[in-house]
């Protein structure tokens, strides 16, 4: 089989495609993609623990915490005790964070529909159902 006829080539090229594309759209607001995701998490659920956002994002918790680090330093996000487990971690939108969040988040409906535009309306449907199902491929060996 050659390298490029392979699906996990094929799905980390397209990833990687993906990730550039978001990037230069939120780039305007200071943002990497990433960043960007987590301000879009929190606009729609604020308030939320490291663990869940990790989770959401699938991401380790070590590298989440590393970006809301600096998330927190440019005043975006901040952190809050929980109150309802002392153990446990809030994130949460700073006014900054929570000033951009809609604008943000028509950014990303737009980049969506932008980025979609090669498929038809048939196409996109089972495009997103294809990356539902993978989304939610447990992980094996």
């Amino acid at each position: 089989m050659k390298v490029e006829e392979c699906i996990f080539f094929r799905l980390a090229s397209s990833s990687r495609s993906g990730n550039q594309f978001w990037a230069r759209r939120v780039e305007q607001f200071g943002l990497t993609g990433v960043q960007a995701l987590i301000i879009n998490f929190l606009g729609e659920e604020n308030g939320i623990t490291l663990q869940l956002l990790a989770e959401r994002l699938r991401l380790s918790n070590a590298t989440l915490t590393g970006i809301v680090d600096r998330l927190e330093k440019t005043d975006w996000v901040k952190r809050l005790r929980n109150p309802d487990d002392r153990r446990s971690i809030l994130v949460s939108l700073t006014e900054k964070g929570r000033s951009v969040a809609a604008e943000l988040n028509k950014t990303m409906a737009e980049a969506n529909r932008e980025f979609l535009t090669r498929f038809t309306e048939q196409e996109e449907i089972l495009f997103k159902d294809f990356l539902n199902r993978l989304y939610h491929t447990p992980v094996i060996g």
